[in-house]
């Protein structure tokens, strides 16, 4: 019996790898990521075990002067996740002042999605210049094994004072990005500040990213993005645009990721990770292409083994 629990384990710890029959986009507020945060191990490995649910995970507050910090974080998760394999796109480091800027930072699964191409937004709008303090960092993403097959992520962080300029800002980033790119699968993330004080009811209607019927906003108004028992706040969002993208999302798949609750953290360790919680959805998948000669069916034949080797210990 002993060895049949050992492989219903491995048979278990197969299917919880996130992929081959799903595809998951992320955001996540890392929340002062940088050189301090980097030296911690258990934060490291718990991030590795967020990050590597995601084929693709935008990563905000980085802030890693010396750019050793998400070097170190990629290698974590490669270590940990050895069966897909990690790569990264990052910002060049944003902020309207030199003591304080971030950088957004994608981390992405190289066996399942590829970059297209990458744009930041130069945010000069004649009228309306330097609308963002941390402007969008646009990539475009390939991933063959979703319905979608191709889409356009882009990313925001605002401040907080300034969120109802910024996501209303979004809108023009959007239609430049639709014409450029000549696309209409773009969604936007990322933590919009958007509830709780900073985007208050009566400015709603001026924001065109919320008037506009053709965004679809993924995360609810009554959805907790924060990890204090103490606050109840919807600031981290997920947008898709038109009606064709919304479609290739599976239906009620966007939510928080409760990581606190998911690895038993109390409320002191999981704010060392992070006050917010990830947003994620999932895409639909309609084939299992992959890169790199790398495909879905790997982890499906690995369960079959499992499979295969229980049936025969039972037997026999």
């Amino acid at each position: 019996m002993t060895s049949v629990f050992l492989l219903l384990s491995l048979l278990l710890a197969v299917v919880d790898v996130q992929g081959g029959s799903e595809f998951r986009i992320c955001a996540f507020n890392l929340h002062h990521f940088g050189e301090s945060k980097s030296n911690k191990n258990d934060i490291m490995i718990t991030l590795a075990r967020i990050i590597t649910r995601c084929d693709v995970c935008l990563l905000q507050e980085v802030r890693d002067r010396k750019g050793t910090a998400i070097s170190k974080l990629l290698q974590t998760i490669s270590r940990y996740d050895t069966r897909n394999q990690y790569n990264l796109l990052a910002s060049e480091r944003l902020g309207r002042k030199e003591s304080y800027q971030e950088q957004y930072v994608f981390v992405y699964r190289t066996n399942t999605v590829e970059v297209a191409g990458q744009y930041q937004y130069p945010d000069n709008l004649p009228g309306d210049e330097d609308a963002f303090s941390r402007e969008p960092f646009v990539v475009r993403f390939k991933a063959p094994k979703t319905s979608i097959q191709e889409f356009v992520l882009i990313p925001q962080h605002t401040t907080p004072v300034n969120a109802t300029k910024e996501l209303d800002a979004l809108y023009d980033v959007l239609q430049e990005v639709r014409r450029m790119w000549k696309t209409e699968n773009v969604m936007l993330l990322g933590d919009f500040n958007a509830d709780c004080g900073y985007l208050a009811k009566k400015n709603r209607d001026k924001v065109r990213l919320i008037t506009d019927r053709n965004l679809h906003w993924l995360i609810g108004e009554n959805t907790d993005t924060t990890v204090k028992h103490s606050t109840s706040c919807s600031y981290d969002r997920i947008v898709v645009h038109g009606e064709k993208f919304n479609r290739a999302v599976v239906p009620s798949s966007a939510q928080p990721f409760n990581f606190q609750q998911e690895y038993k953290l109390t409320e002191e360790k999981a704010l060392n990770v992070s006050d917010h919680y990830p947003v994620e959805v999932l895409l639909k998948v309609v084939s299992s292409k992959t890169f790199n000669g790398v495909t879905s069916f790997t982890n499906s034949f690995i369960v079959f083994q499992c499979f295969c080797l229980i049936i025969c210990h039972v037997l026999s």
